[in-house]
């Protein structure tokens, strides 16, 4: 028959053949070879891509460890200045406080220094005070044992005289009574009258009043002077209400405390 124009020949159908299943399994291995899956890297522009992809990994990786390692520093530099600053804080306390405690420890010893220097000074002057009172009794004891002579001198029975005066002076009484040592009875018995006298012209001169007092000496044993008793006589009034002590005693006393300035002046000058 003819073609037709344009048409395809028909393939032939192959005849039936003993080699045809090698065809196949050679077709088989050659399709199989043909499929295996290629790796990326066969690729220039996968394996581009890939190299790009690492850097920028490590340029990250390395930016974050400059991070890290710029903040561990940031941190490290804050601690290490909240760290001396702390630390200075704790020594300038410490400082002001081992200050306070030696002012406080300085002002203690100088409380207890004033305190034994105060001691002192006052015992200094217990013990001088002690010492200047010791030498006045001694100088009055020394006294006393002077006066004791007085009651045996010969011109005693005249001081019992002036001493009767003096006291009928001071008490001005009519009536009193008068008292003196068992050893003095006789002689003031002796000077009552003369006494009594001497009193009554020196009132009339020299207040221009006559008077007579009764002056009775008392006898009993009793009430008289004791025996330690320097000399003198007490007269009494009143019942013995009103009373003027005019004993050697009661003089040297009286004397005593007028004359304790003097006494001390001439005894412990000033500054001694």
């Amino acid at each position: 028959k003819k073609k037709k124009k344009g048409q395809q020949p028909s393939p032939l159908i192959p005849l039936k053949s003993q080699n045809k299943p090698k065809q196949t399994q050679r077709t088989v291995k050659q399709n199989t070879r043909t499929h295996t899956p290629t790796s990326s890297f066969s690729n220039p522009s996968t394996m581009a891509s890939a190299s790009q992809a690492s850097s920028q990994i490590r340029q990250m990786s390395n930016f974050i460890l400059q991070e890290a390692h710029e903040k561990a520093n940031e941190l490290r530099v804050r601690t290490e200045h909240d760290f001396n600053l702390q630390k200075q804080t704790l020594i300038h306390a410490a400082k002001l406080d081992v200050v306070a405690e030696f002012e406080r420890k300085g002002k203690e010893e100088e409380v207890k220094a004033r305190i034994a220097k105060s001691a002192a000074v006052g015992d200094a002057r217990t013990a001088k005070m002690k010492y200047r009172d010791d030498l006045l009794k001694g100088l009055l004891s020394s006294a006393r044992q002077r006066a004791s002579l007085v009651s045996k001198d010969q011109n005693y029975s005249s001081l019992l005289k002036s001493l009767l005066v003096q006291s009928l002076i001071k008490i001005e009484e009519t009536n009193v009574t008068v008292y003196a040592r068992s050893d003095d009875v006789a002689l003031v018995q002796a000077q009552v009258p003369v006494a009594v006298a001497e009193y009554a012209a020196l009132m009339k001169s020299k207040a221009s009043v006559a008077v007579r007092p009764e002056v009775t000496l008392s006898t009993d044993a009793s009430s008289h002077l004791p025996p330690s008793s320097l000399g003198g006589v007490v007269v009494t009034a009143d019942d013995g209400r009103v009373v003027c002590d005019n004993t050697l005693e009661a003089r040297l006393s009286l004397v005593y405390e007028e004359l304790m300035p003097s006494i001390r002046a001439c005894l412990f000058p000033e500054g001694q």
